[in-house]
């Protein structure tokens, strides 16, 4: 989705498409929560539904992207010219279609900050209802809690406007501070309804903008391999939510729900404020040499 749309505008345009596109797990959310309260018990129908939906919408984005115009390359002629030569002559090429050590190098930054944000929000993911119920939050609303997560997560759709005006940095540090706030939030105040609601919905909008910023980030770095960079981001930022389930479901039993949602959002915090130490650290002046 991110070449999709890299492809077809630039500029601010881009910038805001790409956050519309990213916001669409929140209007799933909400789907999914609906889902939920209609036909649960029965789960199997509700997974089934949003498989087909899943197929469906990819053979929508699969028909409606349709295909690059042809080039010399592409010809019949150009083909079986290709195919006669060596491969040696072919591997040059395809090396130089690779990002280069120096890009890898600038997404050291990106790479640690989403691996520390996935550990830190699994704990919503993975615990988030289950403390709800745990303190006593009907079943009912712990499905409302999550349908306002994502409700949270698709107004990013709406804030876009002015998010894609923000810097990447500046956009990771507001989005993952207030995720970290919905995550203490959702930890020590499990009971009080009104709060939990808020908490999901704030987490949802800072969870869902916080991987925009991170696409909006290593575009910055290098335009053209925005989907590359996007698709390793997205990697490592799974690897910490599988790190950081493991980790709460480590920690809950013998801590408690309030202590380890607490920890969560510290590193929630450490991966929203890691840049700018960076930043602090690059910027400091050279000693003077003698």
């Amino acid at each position: 989705m991110v070449q999709l749309v890299a492809g077809r505008l630039d500029g601010a345009a881009r910038d805001r498409a790409q956050a519309v596109v990213n916001s669409g797990t929140g209007p799933g959310l909400v789907a999914a929560g609906v889902l939920a309260l209609v036909l649960l018990p029965d789960w199997r129908t509700a997974w089934a539904a949003a498989g087909v939906v899943t197929l469906l919408v990819g053979a929508v984005v699969f028909l409606a992207a349709g295909r690059r115009a042809p080039d010399a390359r592409s010809t019949p002629a150009a083909a079986q010219r290709s195919a006669l030569q060596r491969p040696a002559v072919r591997r040059p090429a395809l090396r130089a279609a690779l990002p280069g050590r120096s890009w890898f190098g600038a997404q050291v930054v990106p790479v640690v900050v989403a691996l520390l944000f996935g550990a830190g929000s699994a704990v919503v993911w993975t615990y988030g209802r289950s403390a709800l119920v745990g303190a006593g939050v009907p079943s009912g609303l712990t499905v409302v809690a999550w349908i306002a997560l994502g409700v949270g997560g698709a107004s990013v759709a709406v804030t876009a406007r002015w998010t894609s005006g923000l810097p990447a940095a500046r956009l990771w540090l507001l989005t993952t501070t207030l995720a970290a706030v919905a995550v203490l939030t959702l930890g020590l105040l499990p009971h009080v309804v009104g709060a939990a609601l808020v908490a999901c919905a704030l987490f949802g909008w800072g969870y869902t903008a916080a991987t925009g910023a991170l696409i909006a980030w290593t575009t910055e770095i290098d335009q053209g391999h925005a989907a590359a960079g996007t698709a390793l981001l997205f990697v490592v930022l799974v690897a910490g939510q599988a790190l950081g389930a493991a980790a709460a479901g480590v920690l809950v039993g013998p801590a408690g729900t309030a202590t380890t949602f607490t920890a969560a959002a510290a590193v929630v915090a450490v991966a929203a404020t890691t840049p700018l130490v960076v930043a602090r650290r690059d910027l400091r002046p050279a000693a003077p040499t003698r």
